[in-house]
């Protein structure tokens, strides 16, 4: 799909705050329908990026498109078809839960009727409660709530799930499975690499302000990351080249004393390793495998964890 179908594009898309360079000549396009992951460290860039699409933060240079629509002409056209749930929505403690829902819905000139709202959130228990009494996770679920009050065509998610239990972020991967199902563009920032996998039909790994790389989880995970990483801690130094040159091995990235080593064959690699290891006079300290993931992507990539902050 190219660009005048898209739901979102930006191209040169650039933010500076005094010397600190957040969006460095950015380009981007989201097709409509599609959940996009936008992937990164803390300080990465995401949020800045996500608030000058939003219409929320002004850049200082590129160009922005928005289901075909600029904010400079555009803007009262484009905001009634947007949805934005920030990192921290800040609602009024002392309003009970029907009563934001019926306020937010009161914005938009068509849209779902507040029962339906509240019971999309599972909050139907809730209605009467004030917010100040909900938990983290059902106040997260309010938040997306008043973000679908309008029947959006893009819906902007903001690391919505830090901090939630397993259970409550589950329940926001489901409602963002089925706005998707109802024909809605996601865009979503995350530090979490499972959630990308899982609600993601691309992302973009974004670190000191650029992408360094997007496609589809699988591509960035097969092409970048092999299929497997053995993360190995020696009581010895071992030598990289030497680690590089074991059989099955792709590349290999030192972390502080831990060597993860980008492998496509396990039952190849640690065999080797281990001779090598015996042979350099050492032993083991700690030895690790799992199947490769987007966290080893973003390793490869930085030579650091996504998490490191």
């Amino acid at each position: 799909m190219g660009e005048n179908g898209a739901a979102i594009s930006a191209r040169g898309l650039r933010k500076r705050y005094g010397d600190l360079i957040a969006v460095r000549n950015l380009d981007l396009v989201i097709p409509r329908g599609e959940v996009f992951g936008l992937l990164g460290p803390n300080g990465a860039g995401k949020t800045t990026t996500i608030e000058i699409l939003e219409g929320l933060t002004e850049a200082d240079g590129g160009d922005v498109r928005i289901l075909g629509m600029s904010w400079d002409r555009d803007a009262k056209r484009i905001r009634p078809r947007l949805g934005i749930q920030l990192q921290e929505t800040r609602l009024t403690g002392k309003q009970r839960v029907e009563e934001v829902v019926r306020l937010f819905r009161s914005f938009y000139p068509s849209g779902p009727s507040v029962e339906e709202l509240i019971e999309r959130v599972q909050l139907g228990e809730k209605r009467g409660s004030y917010v100040r009494d909900l938990s983290g996770g059902q106040k997260q679920r309010l938040s997306v709530v008043c973000a679908l009050a309008g029947s959006p065509d893009i819906l902007f998610l903001d690391e919505p799930t830090t901090g939630l239990d397993p259970q409550s972020r589950r329940a926001l991967w489901d409602l963002c499975e089925t706005f998707q199902r109802d024909g809605g563009t996601i865009l979503l920032t995350t530090h979490f690499m499972d959630e990308a996998e899982r609600l993601a039909d691309r992302v973009a790994i974004m670190d000191h302000g650029e992408i360094l790389v997007q496609g589809t989880p699988r591509e960035l995970i097969d092409r970048l990351a092999g299929h497997h990483t053995v993360e190995v801690e020696s009581t010895v130094p071992l030598d990289p080249g030497r680690l590089e040159a074991l059989p099955s091995v792709r590349r290999v990235v030192a972390v502080g004393d831990r060597y993860h080593l980008t492998v496509d064959e396990t039952h190849r690699t640690v065999p080797a390793l281990m001779a090598l290891l015996d042979a350099a006079g050492g032993e083991l300290a700690w030895l690790g495998t799992h199947r490769a993931t987007l966290d080893d992507v973003f390793l490869t990539l930085t030579g650091r964890q996504l998490r490191d902050d």
